[in-house]
């Protein structure tokens, strides 16, 4: 449905969203639970919530999302999931044969108040857990936070379920790389080992959900965080939380419950976040900054020098996930382009005062908005137009309706491809994203331009 009835006049909501800029907590639950090797993720609920968070990621990743659900029935939904959830334990364990099944709660099971840590030690206890394997799981009631927190929780729940101490520290980071793709965590692993550091990267869903195509079909793709792995979190020297919403849970509870102190980054997504990463894993390790990375940045300066022109003064809307949006506004004030509405659907105060802490110099009032939704952002458009859109798929309608140059950026995008396999953090990630808004920007340029100044060269 287009939005050409999206009135002008903007008027105070309190009850009503319209076009949510998220999904619910379960999706970035299942996307972090795919990141363990060998783990089947368990949605306990009904059919009908599972086949919706598994649409949701199989339709980005252009990749079958594996998971298992409890099929709540109506009996069920009165009484509780108890039974259904031991049976399904029972059942994924002797069918599918997983190392671990993580399990994340649904709005139903949230309502009724199934306790699943009582349901994993009863199932434990009957025998259903054979030796070896284990059950772990988070809450994500969908009536809460989003599909970010919901990838929080779950990197929390492996943090609860396995990070061990053992008392030997080893010169080994923990680097939890927030919901980003999987191309994203390759490129981050990619500069942290050139870098010369050891790292435990979790949750990993390089090679899980973005696999070769080999004509023969594997449960358990060889990509993801292993047990052994996740259990020496414990005895790291130090974590690294790339983005606040989506990582500082996990990082926090290894740093209170083991002492394994942590830094909270920014994703380094642009050209100030991905300084502000490498000079961190500079100093926590103690290595110097190759000459291989230092090249990358000059290339990725060199093209914003020679482009900087078509850059300037563009104005910019976005919308999507806060640890996104808050990179990406740093990354086009380095460009001196110009962010003036920014939306997420993400709760959380603490993503407003990050935004205008990073414009607080500008000449102007920027319009930012958390638990904020589409319908407002697209009447802000209309109030003060803008030269280029970012966010997800579902932008696209705005884009069409105000005849705006549109970015794919986020989750999820559901009608282009290459997101999982090019990654947009980093340097190299950050000339990707250069060259894609550029296109945009003189592809714009090209169509508007009269006959005489229909340029063969910039």
């Amino acid at each position: 449905m287009l939005l050409r009835h999206t009135p002008k006049e903007i008027k105070e909501r309190s009850a009503l969203v319209i076009n949510p800029a998220k999904t619910c907590q379960p999706v970035g639950a299942m996307y972090a639970a795919l990141g363990i090797h060998a783990c089947m993720p368990h949605s306990h609920g009904s059919q009908g919530c599972c086949s919706y968070h598994r649409s949701a990621l199989t339709r980005h990743y252009k990749e079958p999302a594996m998971a298992t659900t409890s099929s709540f029935t109506e009996g069920s939904s009165v009484f509780g999931g108890q039974a259904n959830l031991i049976q399904a334990i029972d059942n994924i364990f002797t069918i599918y044969e997983p190392d671990i099944i993580a399990v994340h709660t649904t709005c139903l099971s949230e309502t009724i108040g199934d306790d699943i840590t009582q349901i994993g030690r009863k199932a434990k206890d009957d025998g259903k857990v054979p030796e070896g394997k284990y059950v772990i799981h988070c809450n994500t009631p969908s009536y809460v936070g989003s599909h970010v927190t919901g990838f929080a929780n779950m990197c929390k729940g492996m943090v609860d379920y396995f990070s061990e101490k053992t008392g030997e520290k080893k010169n080994v980071f923990n680097i939890i790389p927030g919901f980003v793709e999987p191309s994203d965590m390759e490129e981050i692993k990619r500069l942290v080992s050139a870098m010369g550091i050891e790292f435990i990267m979790f949750p990993d869903t390089s090679g899980v959900l973005n696999g070769p195509l080999t004509g023969h079909f594997s449960m358990y793709p060889e990509g993801g965080v292993t047990i052994e792995q996740l259990k020496a979190t414990g005895d790291s020297t130090g974590t690294l939380a790339l983005g606040d919403t989506a990582s500082s849970l996990a990082a926090k509870t290894l740093d209170t419950k083991f002492k394994v102190p942590c830094e909270i980054l920014d994703l380094p997504i642009g050209l100030s976040a991905t300084d502000a990463f490498i000079d961190t894993l500079r100093k926590v390790a103690g290595v110097p900054v190759p000459d291989s990375i230092t090249y990358e940045r000059g290339q990725m300066v060199d093209l914003i020098s020679d482009m900087h022109q078509y850059f300037y003064g563009k104005k910019v809307a976005l919308f999507g996930d806060p640890d996104q949006l808050v990179s990406l506004t740093r990354f086009l004030l380095d460009l001196d382009m110009k962010p003036v509405h920014i939306v997420t659907g993400t709760p959380g105060k603490k993503f407003e005062k990050t935004i205008q802490d990073l414009t607080a110099d500008l000449p102007y009032t920027v319009n930012v908005k958390e638990s904020g939704d589409m319908f407002l952002l697209h009447q802000w458009i209309k109030n003060e137009p803008v030269d280029l859109l970012i966010g997800n798929t579902y932008g696209k309608y705005i884009a069409r309706d105000e005849d705006i140059p549109f970015l794919r950026h986020g989750f999820p995008i559901l009608d282009r491809v290459g997101h999982s396999y090019f990654p947009t953090v980093g340097y190299k990630g950050g000339i990707r994203l250069l060259e894609k808004i550029l296109d945009l920007l003189l592809d714009r340029i090209d169509r508007d331009a009269k006959e005489e100044s229909f340029e063969l060269v910039l």
